[in-house]
């Protein structure tokens, strides 16, 4: 890689993508910074997972709130729960592979919902099962919420 190319990526990120998009159009590769675009991309899809693991936090931290915190239900509480739904059933619509990480990451989004769950309603921390209690297919399921 030449110090131009290495240098462009530091300086203006913007103008780098933009020009080596450009160079690909027009299918001269030996000129196009191959490392970089590796690495970005790399990024891009830890970034659609990182996205997709914090939002399966939120809902179960909420599908938690709604089962341990009965009398304190709200609709603002139904109402996060059907949005991270929604929205995680995009991402995976969009990116199927992805349900695969999620199935292979719920006790991280467990543990970091509990974690949520504790800080916003106050509850001791024994009261969460120590493993998650439901299912993905629960937390996917717009028709599904925690009873007692």
């Amino acid at each position: 890689m030449t110090k131009n190319i290495q240098k462009e990526y530091e300086r203006d990120f913007y103008a780098w993508a933009i020009h080596n998009a450009q160079l690909l159009r027009e299918g001269k590769l030996s000129e196009v910074d191959i490392e970089h675009i590796a690495e970005e991309i790399e990024s891009m899809g830890k970034s659609e997972k990182r996205e997709l693991i914090n939002r399966l936090a939120v809902l179960i931290a909420h599908l938690l709130k709604w089962k341990f915190q009965s009398a304190r239900r709200s609709n603002s509480w139904k109402y996060t729960i059907k949005e991270q739904r929604l929205r995680l059933n995009r991402l995976i619509e969009e990116s199927p592979s992805l349900k695969n990480e999620l199935e292979k990451r719920i006790s991280e989004a467990y543990e970091d919902a509990c974690y949520i769950a504790l800080s916003e309603t106050g509850l001791d921390e024994d009261i969460f099962p120590k493993n998650c209690p439901f299912t993905l297919k629960q937390c996917l399921n717009q028709n599904f919420f925690a009873e007692k």
